[in-house]
């Protein structure tokens, strides 16, 4: 028993929080729409992007998640919402969900991050199956 938990622990340790891999995506990316920036990082053993930057914060930074489906989560701020989340996988491709897209509030089920070059992100969001909606991504530097 004792070297069960010895073997979690070591295998936990060296997962984590990302692999190397995952630096690939860790970073600012602009998105297709008003001027967004998203920020992947870490969280846990997956990741997670959270937004950033978008034209509606440059003209207003106290922007609330107005369009938000849920009415409680429509006065939350604009920045720091979580839009991509639980993404594993790589060298090129990760999937997870849920993604959220705050212009329209529609939460996506599941999706995909595949890396296209070094500086381009195809992002997938899918609200079931043969329903999806793809954008590009570019490496905001």
């Amino acid at each position: 028993m004792l070297r069960v938990a010895a073997a979690l622990i070591v295998g936990l340790v060296l997962a984590g929080p990302a692999t190397a891999q995952d630096e690939l995506l860790i970073g600012k990316w602009r998105t297709a729409a008003q001027g967004g920036v998203v920020e992947i990082h870490a969280c846990g053993s997956a990741l997670c992007g959270r937004v950033f930057d978008a034209a509606p914060l440059r003209r207003n930074p106290d922007q609330k998640d107005v369009r938000n489906r849920d009415p409680n989560l429509r006065d939350r701020p604009l920045r720091g919402v979580r839009v991509l989340d639980g993404f594993t996988g790589g060298p090129t491709v990760w999937n997870g969900g849920p993604l959220y897209d705050p212009d329209s509030g529609q939460r996506a089920s599941r999706g995909s991050l595949t890396l296209v070059g070094r500086d381009r992100l195809s992002v997938r969001g899918c609200i079931a199956p043969l329903l999806c909606r793809t954008q590009i991504w570019t490496r905001a530097n």
